[in-house]
């Protein structure tokens, strides 16, 4: 089982989000435990969220999605109404695509409920590495909110970078941190980085920082824009959810970019990697 914190950041939405679903009974915890009062729950519940989100994008109110998952819509009226979405944002301003690119991998995950295919998921060790990053803040774990904060810092770096005559030495990435400025605040730092080696001047308006090793990742390649990366967190945590194991810290996955042509985002191929260990 996965902690409402962990199932959030796997499942790419919000702590805020998960507990409201509760309070309204769209979705429950799978347990509760008596005396902390914390809330768990199983990859399995990952195919409801679909469903609801999925609903969401097409423009439900929760109280009409409650009433869709309970009569049980099937994925064939899922995906007419998804196409029927599909048409309407079509016609939209340009700031839809987003969206509905989204839309589709719902639909996507959707489809291949019941037989989704973690076998490529690989158990490794990860090495320490030095980096020089940038980091910012995200109001949230959402993929849109990450996206704003973390697209902007890698030109940026690259440009301090070459002002300082430091090379990287390997692809870049991106890995996250909770920022909570307060009870129930759900903002993150978002990091972006490239490897580095040997000596860097002083103050060069980037922060070097040795990211430790993870004994345990269990890792996956994401092919495809970051706005899909659910469909990749939502296979690793089936695969940690099967085989026994737990997530280690906040739950978030470090990213690791290898292929990224910029005229061209459904050709990207990152690799996600979720720290683990052996459940108890």
């Amino acid at each position: 089982m996965f902690s409402i914190g962990d199932f959030a950041a796997l499942g790419r939405v919000s702590v805020r989000m998960l507990r409201h679903y509760d309070s309204i009974g769209l979705i429950r915890p799978a347990r509760v435990d008596q005396f902390s009062g914390y809330r768990f729950y199983t990859a399995a519940q990952l195919t409801l969220l679909n469903r609801v989100l999925a609903l969401k994008d097409l423009g439900f109110t929760l109280q009409q999605v409650q009433t869709l998952i309970d009569e049980k819509v099937d994925v064939g009226e899922l995906r007419g109404m998804l196409r029927l979405r599909r048409a309407q944002l079509a016609e939209e301003m340009a700031a839809g695509t987003a969206r509905l690119a989204l839309v589709d991998a719902r639909l996507r995950m959707i489809e291949t409920e019941g037989h989704m295919n973690t076998g490529d998921v690989i158990l490794k060790t990860v090495p320490p590495v030095r980096v020089a990053e940038l980091s910012a803040p995200a109001s949230s774990y959402d993929g849109p909110d990450i996206s704003e904060a973390l697209t902007p810092l890698y030109p940026q770096l690259i440009e301090r970078m070459e002002s300082q005559g430091v090379t990287m030495t390997g692809p870049p990435m991106a890995y996250y941190l909770p920022a909570p400025k307060g009870p129930g605040d759900e903002s993150i730092t978002v990091h972006a980085a490239f490897p580095i080696t040997g000596e860097v001047p002083a103050d060069p308006g980037f922060a070097v920082v040795d990211l430790p090793g993870i004994e345990r990742a269990a890792t996956l390649l994401h092919h495809g824009p970051m706005s899909e990366a659910f469909r990749t967190g939502q296979a690793i945590a089936r695969w940690i959810d099967d085989s026994g194991y737990q997530t280690v810290g906040t739950g978030f996955a470090r990213e690791i970019y290898l292929d990224c042509p910029m005229d061209d985002l459904s050709k990207w191929i990152t690799e996600m990697q979720v720290a683990v260990t052996p459940g108890t």
